[in-house]
């Protein structure tokens, strides 16, 4: 609907319609097609001369499929019935034809099927009836086919021009009336359910899915890493068992292998409800796996991913896990259609389920290692921050789904900023490398130049000035029902080749981009290993020769000095502890005052809301959009606090002390190794260096030793958990109540309607905040906790591998005096075989590193 197309006669004629003084932007697209289809409805029951109480009651019937009881819409449709009847507007062509200037193509075919409908209630057509509906048709330029096709299929008639047919299917569409109402969707959906089934080309080729060959020989490559890692575990055991490695390098391999052996690509989709995610994953795998609908489907995150066996898992959130039998998933995982219709948000809001876990054996993407997460809409989710940040959690890629048929919502624009956000970190304006965003239902637009404005229009923003994505074939226009149609068919067609297009894309990125460099990672982190098991071996093989010997006072200052490690671990403990608390109390004193004026700051911000929702026709959608605007107003106040405050200032500051206070300890360490190295010719410092270059890694986002602080800047997204499941459903709920006849049908003061639902979502917003302040404690101590916790959780891991080569090193040296030199000569032997087995396993991590880093 192009609501551009409104002219001031337009606004004049509804105006006096409805008795109410309208303004353009009062006249919203669900509005404007309502009172399309009052006016046609009574055209059919007028033109006869003659009203029927039976016709009174189907013309009821129709209209009320659009709004529920005691609803401002009842009522609005109510008016819009004695305000039509009163003017005769049925009659007036020219007050017609303003009336449905902004409709499109296939909203006005369907306005005339509602007409056909209505018309064929008793299963027969009247002649008069049919005489003013090919007349509106005619002047809303309708094709005759199309009507033909209508006229049979609500009179029962089988024989039907197959092409005709085929375009009506087509034109009615359910993702045609997006811009509208869900209800409107469902209508179009139940108009195609009452027409005959649109012809279908005949399977002429088996089934197939893509093969996704460059995502298997990547797990290939992980294979083998794994394999090497496995290997590296059973040499390093067999040292430590026969005393020539510190046992903490058995801790590391064990550590290393877990996340080898369960590394998956994690592939995300999102997007708002009705937009084809369902039937893109379908195409993805290759069988149609998750229920379809035109209407909100999927109410739930659900992740697809291989098993052994077929096995549903549903995971609540109590903690309780069911498996459930298989042919219960679609309806686990499907909302009622009462609540797609009505309160989405109240179920989605009470749902008990967390996730649900598909294990499948035969889909193809998933056997090649991808995971692959199916996020509910976030346009009606209660929880689309929450929602989000879960997804988002250690994702590799993110497939972000919008409608190529019309434009980008400003809900759409502000849910790619965030997702960007979140996939860099916190860091606002940086283009993510990993987001793709696809444009489906691209057959829905009819002409060459009508994709090529949409690919500009979308690429525009995603591309633009402040990009959203970077790197290569990151934008794609696909229709994921007519690819999957192919797959299925085994046919070939441009819309399939456009859909092969797109997964090579993500196909190449995940096997290029992110699995190259997980590989590197995992293969540097077991080259470490590596090269402390072959530096610890020489030195066991230099005790053997007796070139390592310390005497009884050095052994007693080995043993002070793993008491000095120790004591070390205990003061730095110590030292993360006192700076905890301290933090503790500056960021409450910085945060009371950060308070103090945020009211007056979000009641400004407040002022700034939009909606493109009617305060009548679609009231719960503007409640919440102006709750998430809320929402995102106090995540950008949270955020800057986060950054300028608690991240630059408090964290900086306290982590730096703690910093300097980790590396004055283990430098000393690191000295006394020196020492000992000088004294007895080991190699402990080399040794500990390498673990303590190594620190880095587990400082993830950090920058190592004073560096960043490890939250991220997007704050928010861990706090605004606070909310609790069902926040926006309980402002909506609540602001509903609030309003609920505080104006009555002298209501059409739309401006004044929507001051007063935004000043109450402010109120009840800001109170729902000030209740959640000890979660949102709770929530601070656990991220400050995290951050001091992983810096001394690794101080205290090179402490603790310092301790077992102090401990290893004398347990060597008793060894080594009870034995005989044959026993010597013979352990020699076994210490050179396995040096070579760890040189052998280095070499073969570097020709898989080669191998996998060709593209």
């Amino acid at each position: 609907m192009d609501t551009s197309l409104v002219s001031s006669q337009t606004v004049e004629l509804l105006s006096q319609i409805t008795g109410q003084k309208l303004t353009p932007k009062n006249l919203t697209p669900p509005v404007i097609f309502l009172a399309n289809l009052v006016t046609v409805l009574l055209g059919v029951i007028f033109v006869d001369g003659t009203v029927a109480e039976s016709e009174k009651q189907r013309l009821l019937t129709t209209l009320y499929r659009f709004s529920i009881p005691e609803s401002d819409v009842r009522k609005l449709t109510h008016l819009m019935i004695k305000g039509v009847k009163e003017n005769q507007v049925y009659k007036q062509v020219n007050n017609l034809l303003a009336l449905a200037a902004p409709l499109s193509e296939s909203e006005k075919l369907l306005l005339i099927s509602f007409g056909y409908e209505m018309s064929a209630a008793d299963s027969e057509i009247d002649t008069r009836e049919k005489k003013y509906l090919d007349i509106v048709a005619k002047h809303l330029g309708i094709k005759p086919q199309h009507l033909v096709v209508l006229e049979a299929g609500f009179t029962h008639q089988i024989n039907i021009e197959p092409i005709a047919l085929n375009e009506v299917h087509f034109l009615l569409n359910p993702a045609q009336f997006q811009q509208l109402d869900i209800i409107f969707i469902k209508a179009a959906s139940d108009m195609l359910a009452a027409l005959p089934a649109k012809s279908e080309h005949k399977i002429t080729k088996p089934h197939r899915n893509r093969s996704y060959g460059e995502l298997k020989k990547f797990q290939e490559y992980r294979k083998q890493v794994d394999n090497c890692c496995y290997q590296l575990f059973q040499i390093i055991q067999d040292c430590t068992n026969r005393g020539f490695l510190p046992h903490t390098l058995i801790e590391e391999v064990e550590e290393i292998s877990q996340k080898v052996k369960f590394q998956q690509f994690r592939l995300a989709v999102l997007g708002e409800f009705s937009q084809g995610k369902s039937t893109l994953l379908n195409a993805l795998l290759g069988e149609e796996i998750q229920p379809v609908r035109e209407i909100p489907c999927s109410g739930m995150v659900t992740v697809l991913k291989y098993g052994t066996q077929k096995r549903v898992v549903c995971r609540y959130k109590d903690g309780r896990e069911e498996e459930i039998p298989f042919e219960q998933y679609q309806l686990k995982a499907t909302i009622s259609e009462d609540a797609a219709l009505g309160c989405l948000s109240d179920e989605l809001a009470h749902d008990e389920i967390d996730e649900i876990v598909f294990e499948h054996p035969d889909l193809e993407l998933c056997s090649s290692g991808v995971e692959i997460i199916d996020s509910p809409g976030l346009n009606e989710h209660p929880d689309r921050t929450a929602i989000t940040q879960k997804v988002l959690k250690d994702t590799d890629a993110v497939i972000f789904l919008t409608n190529a048929s019309r434009s980008l919502t400003q809900l759409e624009r502000d849910l790619l900023q965030d997702v960007r956000t979140q996939l860099n970190h916190g860091k606002e304006n940086e283009p993510a490398n990993n987001l793709f965003v696809v444009g489906n239902f691209i057959d829905l637009v009819r002409t060459e130049k009508g994709r090529e404005q949409v690919q500009q229009r979308i690429e525009r923003f995603v591309k633009g000035q402040n990009p959203i994505v970077t790197g290569e074939n990151r934008v794609h226009f696909i229709s994921a029902q007519a690819a999957l149609d192919a797959i299925l068919q085994g046919t070939e067609d441009d819309y399939l080749k456009d859909f092969q297009n797109f997964t090579r894309s993500i196909e190449k990125f995940l096997t290029f981009d992110s699995g190259i460099v997980k590989i590197k990672h995992s293969i540097s982190q077991i080259n470490r290993v590596v090269e402390k098991g072959l530096d610890g071996l020489y030195q066991s093989q230099d005790t053997l020769d007796r070139k390592i010997q310390i005497s009884e006072a050095e052994k007693h200052k080995v043993l002070e000095k793993i008491g000095e490690a120790s004591g070390r671990d205990v003061r730095i403990r110590i030292l993360a502890d006192q700076l905890i608390y301290l933090v503790f109390e500056q960021i409450a004193e910085s945060w009371d005052e950060w308070r103090e004026g945020l009211g007056d700051r979000l009641a400004n911000k407040s002022q700034r809301w939009y909606s493109e929702h009617s305060p009548v026709f679609s009231q719960d959608k503007l409640i919440r959009d102006y709750t998430n605007q809320f929402i995102r107003d106090l995540s950008t106040e949270i955020d800057e606090w986060g950054n300028t405050k608690l991240k630059e200032v408090i964290l900086q500051e306290n982590l730096k002390h703690l910093d300097i206070s980790i590396a004055y300890e283990l430098d000393a360490i690191q000295g006394e190794f020196n020492s000992l190295d000088e004294n007895i010719q080991t190699n402990f410092s080399k040794q500990l260096k390498i673990s303590i270059n190594g620190i880095n890694d587990d400082f993830t986002g950090m920058g190592g030793f004073g560096g960043g602080v490890g939250i991220g800047g997007a704050l928010a997204a861990g706090l605004i958990v606070f909310t609790g499941l069902g926040f926006i459903a309980v402002i909506v709920a609540s602001v509903a109540a609030a309003i609920a006849g505080s104006f009555g049908f002298g209501m059409l003061d739309f401006d004044g309607i929507k001051d007063q639902i935004k000043g109450k979502v402010f109120e009840l917003g800001f109170e729902k905040f000030d209740e959640s302040m000890d979660k949102i404690s709770e929530k601070l101590d656990e991220i400050v906790g995290s951050v001091f916790e992983n810096r001394v959780k690794s101080s205290s891991r090179v402490i603790a591998e310092a301790i077992a080569l102090y401990e290893n090193l004398l347990e060597q040296q008793e060894k080594v005096h009870n034995e005989t030199l044959e026993q010597r000569e013979s352990e020699k032997m076994w210490i050179y075989q396995k040096r070579q087995e760890l040189e052998q396993i280095h070499n073969e991590l570097e020709v898989i590193l080669n191998k996998c880093t060709i593209v």
